[in-house]
């Protein structure tokens, strides 16, 4: 345990976990744009609001983070590779979903302030749990072909 949290903390895991967060904040942007776009424009509810939001976003992240925050310039990605990325983010889409519905519980009918909130506060709470999941599981058959060819 000691040396997988050693791990975390390497020059190559702080570049990537910082490209991981400069990623993380564009995307939490285009989230936050479709989210209240989709909730006070389009008029969805809070639970479809966060769902189309947070599946537009993702799909951004995988491409900016498979080629940027890992640089795995080479392929499209395996099937493995995708869905485990969407599994590990509907995991966390269901953290902002249990969220965001916490926060109606608590204070009643969602507005969008309190949508955001409760939003970011998952942002916040799933990040360092995604940046090790996407490393040790969505990109790390790719990140070794790519070391053992020469390429990262």
């Amino acid at each position: 345990m000691r040396s997988y949290l050693r791990s975390l903390v390497t020059r190559e895991a702080m570049g990537q976990f910082l490209r991981l967060g400069l990623i993380g904040g564009l995307n939490t942007i285009v989230y936050f744009v479709l989210l209240n776009v989709l909730f006070s424009l389009v008029g969805l509810s809070a639970f479809w609001s966060v769902t189309w939001a947070f599946v537009l976003a993702t799909a951004l992240s995988y491409v900016l983070n498979r080629r940027w925050t890992f640089q795995i310039k080479e392929g499209r990605g395996s099937l493995r590779e995708t869905v485990v990325f969407y599994v590990v983010n509907l995991a966390a889409w269901g953290a902002t979903v249990g969220m965001v519905e916490l926060a109606e519980k608590v204070f009643g009918t969602s507005t969008a302030l309190q949508i955001n909130l409760a939003s970011l506060v998952a942002t916040a709470i799933i990040l360092i749990p995604k940046f090790a999941s996407y490393r040790d599981l969505v990109f790390k058959k790719a990140l070794g072909e790519a070391r053992e060819g020469g390429k990262v």
